[in-house]
């Protein structure tokens, strides 16, 4: 199964501009220890006073007004009660344009943005901060087998073999009791990889983090064929009693320092090539121009990059027909990944901004030059 959220996010990003406003609604729908929803007096505080800004006989006020109606509506009747965080994407006026993503991960706070294209850079922030990963939690007689993406599980499979012991050894010599036990344990190992093959190819996953005791991870490590291996990040403790978000937690810290390590790697090559002449610029104006060239095989964009340029873009009061206003997004950013996914170029967001902060938060891996 691929990643179904990347594929949105695509899909939106092809979004054709129009004059109309598009609304990019963030929801964290987490109920609290009462049960009770908070995102009600957002909803009606932001978007009703949104809809004032427009000409009250305008296309754009009609849109506007239709589709804070079918959100709404949507809210009231669609909103799954075990949904964490929801993204919403309208404009009725570009033919009934209507697009949501329920996730089980929470989103940090509520966010509207009204533009002439769907604000993405919230939503590809949770496909990095949430990855789809394979953990395995094993012992020599049993194995749990997770499939974790955004901050919950995907699929979950069991191994189990039948224990065996002394009594049903009919009394062999201890030499041979231990020969018979560590094909058993082989054995073992042997299924849970063939188990975890299938699942790792199903769902196209790209890290897998081991849990176990120290006898059988070195027969798992022995038996793994060079496509798990290289997908193999890390090694961690954890009992195979051990509750699923226990699980979740001490796999997911080996994916972020993964990330972290993958994120390092691949700015300090970028810096690289760039400093020696090589297929690479930094900064918005190169990575713009290069973007609408088609050279770009990979954007790196600072998860701060709003910070890193400050507060440049004067933000307009009343929508104006064929300008663009956004609520605290910075469409820079939005051209960005726009551009990226429109030329087929890969955009990953990297955590840490002290890496590109020299260079404006972003760069770019050339496929070309002119």
């Amino acid at each position: 199964m691929p990643n179904l959220l990347a594929e949105q996010i695509d899909t939106l990003a092809a979004f054709t501009p129009t004059t109309l406003p598009v609304i990019s609604l963030y929801l964290n729908t987490q109920s609290d220890d009462h049960g009770r929803d908070h995102f009600a007096s957002f909803i009606k505080k932001e978007l009703h006073t949104r809809a004032k800004t427009f000409a009250p006989q305008s296309a754009a006020h009609a849109s506007f007004v239709q589709d804070v109606e079918r959100i709404e509506k949507y809210l009231a009747t669609e909103l799954r009660p075990s949904t964490h965080g929801l993204a919403l994407f309208a404009c009725a006026g570009a033919d009934n344009f209507f697009e949501t993503v329920q996730l089980n991960a929470p989103l940090e706070r509520h966010e509207i943005y009204v533009d002439h294209v769907p604000h993405l850079y919230t939503l590809a922030l949770v496909n990095k901060q949430f990855p789809r990963y394979a953990a395995v939690v094993t012992d020599t007689n049993s194995a749990r087998l997770f499939v974790f993406g955004l901050s919950g599980p995907i699929s979950e499979e069991h191994v189990d073999s039948a224990k065996m012991s002394r009594t049903q050894m009919g009394g062999w010599a201890q030499a041979r009791y231990q020969r018979h036990m560590e094909n058993y344990h082989q054995h073992h190992a042997k299924e849970v990889l063939e188990v975890l093959d299938r699942v790792v190819r199903k769902e196209e996953i790209q890290y897998i983090v081991f849990a176990g005791d120290q006898v059988v991870i070195p027969l798992l490590e022995k038996q793994l064929s060079p496509f798990l291996a290289a997908k193999v990040i890390d090694v961690v403790r954890l009992d195979i009693r051990a509750p699923e978000r226990e699980v979740l937690e001490k796999t997911l810290a080996a994916i972020d320092r993964q990330d972290a390590k993958d994120d390092s790697e691949k700015v300090e090559h970028l810096i690289g090539d760039y400093r020696s002449g090589g297929l690479a610029v930094v900064g918005v104006p190169d990575v713009l121009a290069a973007l609408a060239k088609g050279q770009v095989e990979e954007v790196l964009l600072s998860e701060a990059f709003q910070h890193l340029r400050g507060d440049e873009e004067e933000k307009p009061g009343p929508w104006v027909e064929g300008a663009a206003y956004s609520g605290e997004g910075d469409t820079t950013s939005e051209a960005i990944m726009a551009q990226a996914s429109q030329t087929g170029a890969r955009c990953r967001l990297i955590a840490d901004a002290t890496l590109l902060a020299n260079v404006g938060g972003v760069g770019a891996s050339l496929r070309y030059r002119d």
